[in-house]
């Protein structure tokens, strides 16, 4: 990584700023993923970091009806208008299955059967992600790191390690110019039992093992997928029994969800920067005695990019700017 190092003048004063755009939660949406790298080039970033759930969330059976005829979503349509129901699916970041109406009551029945299908689907995806990346940034020597999140499925992993662009950053201590950042996709337990959940007093050893790599949390950043409990990062919908968000007085009742495993390890270290997701709601910045947390939000199923464009020099966050778009 010899190559984003930064030279240092006499007076060991950084000779220039390290630019990150930063992005989570982009859940399987081709659009997304394009407006990230094409927003990497335009700010001229050192390097771009996908801080988790990058896997889309539904397989939507597309039927074939035979004569070229196809049904998804209610709707009949000709081989004209497969490819803009595949379009429709793919930016809202859902996957497609082009099957009969027989192996899609098998389906039905058949949760094996289903979860193969979602891992040759996101499978699919992500090596096509792999050549998106690979084509656009082709004229740059821009990394583009990832984390898997809570919603993604181990298996990822091994499909993304076929890119040479791609760079897993989850269990690894990885050097950004003058700036150490470790990395960690699992969060504290959720309502939904998704892939990548632990119980808090296990996900505060598996942060403080990230966090003992770093030589100078000054100049750290903590890449964790859960926001810190009891921020501005972490408001979402305070669900009843049923999974629904429960309503006063007309407004929807917001709490705490994040994890307080990750607060306590950035209250212990300090380190200069926290980015996280999970919580697409909470796009917003806070303070964890002296470090700056930021959660760029997340709106993939519009097709709407959320990220956030940081510049570090020397020991301190320069700025930070919200990106919609």
């Amino acid at each position: 990584m010899g190559l984003f190092h930064r030279k240092q003048n006499n007076n060991n004063v950084d000779s220039k700023p390290f630019k990150i755009l930063y992005t989570s939660d982009i859940h399987g949406s081709d659009i997304v993923f394009k407006k990230f790298l094409n927003a990497g080039k335009m700010y001229k970033v050192d390097a771009l970091i996908i801080g988790g759930d990058l896997a889309g969330k539904a397989l939507i059976p597309i039927i074939e009806l035979g004569e070229g005829k196809y049904e998804a979503d209610g709707k009949t349509v000709g081989k004209e208008g497969l490819q803009q129901i595949i379009t429709e699916i793919r930016n809202a970041g859902n996957y497609y299955i082009i099957t009969d109406k027989k192996d899609v009551e098998v389906m039905q029945d058949d949760k094996k059967k289903v979860n193969e299908a979602f891992k040759t689907a996101i499978s699919e995806v992500l090596r096509n992600w792999i050549k998106i990346a690979d084509e656009k940034l082709s004229d740059t020597n821009m990394p583009l790191y990832y984390n898997l999140g809570n919603d993604d499925p181990e298996y990822m992993f091994d499909v993304l390690s076929e890119s040479d662009r791609m760079i897993k950053t989850e269990g690894k201590l990885i050097q950004l110019g003058d700036y150490e950042m470790v990395s960690y996709g699992y969060v504290n337990p959720t309502p939904w039992n998704t892939p990548r959940e632990m119980k808090e007093e296990d996900l505060y050893v598996k942060l403080k093992e990230e966090a003992e790599k770093v030589s100078n949390p000054e100049k750290a950043i903590f890449n964790f997928h859960a926001p810190p409990y009891g921020s501005n990062l972490d408001n979402a919908p305070l669900l009843d029994k049923n999974l629904k968000p429960v309503v006063k007085g007309g407004e929807i009742v917001m709490t705490h969800v994040g994890s307080t495993s990750v607060r306590k390890i950035e209250e212990e270290y300090q380190p200069l920067l926290g980015l996280h997701g999970h919580i697409h709601e909470s796009r917003a910045f806070d303070k964890v005695g002296r470090t700056l947390v930021l959660n760029p939000g997340s709106e993939y199923g519009e097709g709407i990019l959320h990220a956030v464009y940081i510049v570090l020099e020397g020991n301190k966050v320069k700025a930070h700017q919200f990106i919609i778009g």
